[in-house]
């Protein structure tokens, strides 16, 4: 999942309401507490939390696995407060005397951390003005997912018009963003997934759509660009489905096998690409004005109240989940 800056935390003796995630475990260890409310500094805005999405980071971060998550955020549980979240929407409640871009009542949205509570703090850099089109549960969905899916087909796969672009996990959080945004870019788009998104995934604009439960996308065609959000193939059958010299973008998948496309990029004609995403305020001002422009619109799979956050988490946990799963708060 993409990284967050995290913002500097000081309390006061307000209090709100948040998830709190003290020791790592089950969703069911998570707990609804009322905390101290954050303050701001000079150069921070306080937003008052809608919503916020979940991403496969917050239970990552709620286990402690892979334990390579333990390096960044504490080796025996969370550190930072413990309240997970990062991607998050919502009304600007204070700002810091040094901020210029937003004022109390702008309704914003972004990425911090610390959003699954009432409020949550991040610098202007961390937010961006709510599309007008969307409300603040879909604004929600646009930080980690629609970010990643940019960088994704943008930046990494750098998918041009008339491009055969097959995107691997089209009904997820990142494959409903991928979709959007290459066809934006004119290329032809082949989406992939399970037999009930079919009609999901061709509403995106999908040119054709691959049932995976029917079907194996890697011995139908070669593409120009795969964008694989789910790693359930080997790389042996990613490359068949890939042009000579195409590009392979991994989103998803285990750390080995990103490291054998690492290390296999060098001998091959085929580009094989891995990336940690880089949540950032210009690629959300991009991702803002797609939307605005109707070329991209975040889907929402399931919305749930705060209290309800344990089960949130546990539903994307499955993999199961299309596009995004939000709470509201």
């Amino acid at each position: 999942m993409a990284t967050a800056v995290m913002a500097t935390t000081l309390m006061t003796g307000r209090t709100m309401k948040a998830v709190l995630n003290r020791e790592y475990g089950p969703a069911d260890d998570l707990r609804l507490q009322d905390v101290a409310r954050p303050t701001i500094d000079d150069d921070q805005v306080l937003v008052r939390v809608r919503a916020a999405s979940v991403n496969p980071f917050d239970w990552h971060l709620m286990r402690g696995e892979p334990r390579v998550v333990r390096l960044l955020v504490g080796l025996r549980r969370p550190k930072g407060g413990g309240i997970p979240g990062v991607d998050a929407a919502g009304t600007v409640e204070a700002v810091g005397a040094n901020v210029t871009e937003f004022g109390p009542g702008d309704e914003v949205f972004g990425s911090c951390s610390a959003t699954f509570a009432e409020y949550t703090i991040g610098s202007e850099r961390n937010f961006v003005a709510k599309p007008e089109n969307l409300s603040l549960e879909q604004a929600a969905a646009i930080p980690g997912a629609g970010v990643t899916a940019l960088q994704a087909v943008r930046d990494h796969g750098a998918v041009e018009a008339r491009q055969r672009v097959l995107i691997n996990g089209a009904a997820g959080g990142v494959g409903t963003f991928a979709v959007q945004i290459a066809k934006s870019r004119g290329a032809h788009v082949t989406g992939v997934c399970s037999t009930p998104n079919l009609e999901l995934v061709r509403s995106l604009g999908a040119d054709e759509v691959v049932d995976y439960t029917a079907e194996d996308f890697t011995r139908r065609g070669r593409y120009d660009v795969i964008i694989d959000n789910v790693g359930n193939h080997s790389l042996r059958d990613l490359r068949r489905a890939l042009a000579p010299t195409g590009t392979l973008v991994a989103v998803g998948g285990g750390l080995s096998k990103k490291l054998r496309a690492k290390l296999l990029n060098r001998f091959v004609d085929q580009r094989l690409v891995t990336f940690i995403a880089n949540v950032n305020k210009a690629d959300m001002i991009t991702l803002k004005e797609l939307i605005e422009d109707g070329k991209v619109a975040p889907v929402i799979d399931r919305t749930y109240q705060l209290s309800e956050a344990p089960e949130a988490i546990r539903y994307v946990e499955t993999g199961h989940a299309r596009a995004k799963v939000i709470i509201t708060v």
